[in-house]
């Protein structure tokens, strides 16, 4: 009983301890380390063509839509995006952990 005499007789003494108590509670958490969560680099890989002279469309239609069509029989594909600019297309393909590239 000698905490609660002591917390009604000096109420700001009670609140240092609380602020205190919850200082070391943050600087703790954050100084735990992360065992759970490995540290992995994703397995992506960004396919990118020119084609000189082309616009957009083109670009698309020639080269983007072909490419994608060969890619998506490859297995363990997470996702897959493109993107067809002027003279440019840029495919890029995430793929699943397990996946050894």
């Amino acid at each position: 009983m000698i905490l609660p005499e002591i917390s009604i007789k000096r109420p700001i003494l009670a609140s240092m301890m609380n602020i205190a108590l919850v200082l070391v509670g943050i600087v703790s958490m954050l100084n735990l380390p992360v065992r759970e969560v490995p540290d992995i680099d994703p397995p992506i890989v960004d396919v990118s063509t020119t084609y000189i002279g082309a616009s957009s469309n083109v670009v698309e239609t020639e080269v983007t839509e072909k490419l994608e069509e060969v890619i998506n029989g490859i297995e363990g594909i997470k996702t897959l995006s493109s993107e067809s600019r002027e003279e440019l297309s840029k495919i890029t393909i995430e793929f699943e952990l397990w996946r050894d590239i």
